[in-house]
């Protein structure tokens, strides 16, 4: 995230949307106040990169039951009986 001041906006117009094209946000100051932003407009991109790091994940992960008990006894409070 890039705070930019109108002015520099205006001079660098070009670099700052390459900026945003690559997905980052800019914030528009006016006499040191934040007054926009100007944020990448990627709502289908965002899912398609989750989907691909899924995809990617596929085959990697160990999927198990984390919820059910295992066969042993809680002894935890054993010595407070």
């Amino acid at each position: 995230m890039n705070l930019v001041n109108v002015t520099e906006l205006r001079q660098r117009l070009p670099d700052y949307l390459k900026q945003v094209q690559q997905g980052e946000e800019i914030i528009i100051t006016l006499h040191g106040k934040n007054i926009a932003r100007i944020v990448p407009d990627f709502p289908d991109n965002k899912r398609e990169l989750a989907l691909k790091r899924l995809e990617a994940l596929r085959g990697k992960m160990i999927v198990g039951d984390v919820i059910s008990p295992l066969n042993e006894g809680w002894t935890g409070d054993a010595d407070n009986l």
